[in-house]
């Protein structure tokens, strides 16, 4: 069985162009003698809410809340349309799903109503966690953790290098002999060095060591500026490096590192939510004598 949700979101945007494409297709001009009545329908409303019934599919209500809920999940791309195309749009998917789920419900099977109960769950958990995490979030606990994290920091030290990596030390160690011999660093980097920063000379911009693997780290720390070190083994290779600069750098403003610290938050709220609700509930499991390969078993979700 596909899942669920990809396949809900991939009917929904197919559902989406469609919709927006038979709006198009359905607007005409209206006739000349109906001017003064379209001008009265077209009437801004000041009654709308959430309950607001906009079609009805068989007697089965589309309401402005469906409608928003549909927007809001849809991709960025559509999110930016004109507000009367993606009006019609979302509107002509909504008819289209409700049209759609009036015959699958005469038809639903077990498969069906275990998908929807898992989705329920999936979405009232995701929900919850939501708000959890964004109540977690106030400008005392950002500053807070700015404060734990920043107020007594030091100020550190930022290298500037660049590099040139190949796959066997002997490479490096031809290419070293040839800097030492008068060679151009950034050259040789764009002609032998096997990763992206080949092409700007080899260069790695500005780092701080634990940016950086130990073997390689613990060479630059120890080289002074202009110097050309190497060979050096890393997981990824044997590298030749060569030191630009080092410079002291302040602890980071408060703006400049705010949205870290806000995931930071998030996360961390999220974790100790989900671990006292499930410290907290009464959890007995039945899986004594249950192979766990019956997961492959699509027998157990009945027939589709």
């Amino acid at each position: 069985m596909p899942n669920l949700t990809k396949l809900l979101a991939s009917v929904a945007i197919c559902a989406m162009t469609a919709g927006i494409a038979q709006a198009e297709d359905a607007k005409a001009p209206a006739p000349a003698g109906d001017t003064a009545k379209s001008e009265t329908a077209a009437k801004p409303r000041t009654d709308l809410s959430a309950d607001t019934v906009v079609a009805t599919v068989n007697g089965q209500d589309i309401t402005l809340g469906m409608m928003q809920t549909v927007r809001d999940g849809l991709p960025a791309q559509y999110q930016q349309l004109p507000d009367d195309k993606l009006f019609d749009g979302v509107l002509q998917q909504l008819i289209q799903q409700t049209a759609l789920a009036q015959l699958e419900e005469k038809r639903i099977t077990q498969r069906d109503k275990i998908a929807l109960e898992v989705q329920k769950r999936a979405y009232l958990s995701g929900a919850f966690l939501n708000y959890t995490a964004d109540k977690a979030v106030t400008d005392e606990a950002v500053q807070k953790a700015y404060d734990a994290k920043y107020a007594k920091a030091e100020p550190t030290k930022e290298y500037h290098a660049a590099h040139i990596i190949v796959k066997t030390k002997e490479e490096a160690e031809k290419i070293k002999k040839e800097i030492d011999n008068g060679a151009d660093f950034a050259e040789l980097a764009k002609k032998n060095s096997t990763d992206g920063a080949a092409a700007n000379g080899g260069d790695l911009g500005w780092f701080k060591l634990d940016a950086m693997v130990k073997p390689f780290a613990d060479e630059v720390a120890g080289m002074k500026e202009g110097e050309v070190a190497g060979p050096i083994q890393t997981q990824y290779g044997w590298h030749v490096v060569k030191l630009l600069g080092t410079k002291m750098v302040d602890a980071p403003k408060l703006a400049d590192v705010r949205k870290k610290l806000v995931g930071d938050i998030r996360q961390e709220a999220v974790q100790n939510r989900v671990k006292a609700v499930v410290d907290e509930a009464k959890i007995d499991k039945m899986t004594d004598g249950i192979d766990p390969s019956v997961l492959k078993d699509q027998s157990i979700l009945g027939s589709n």
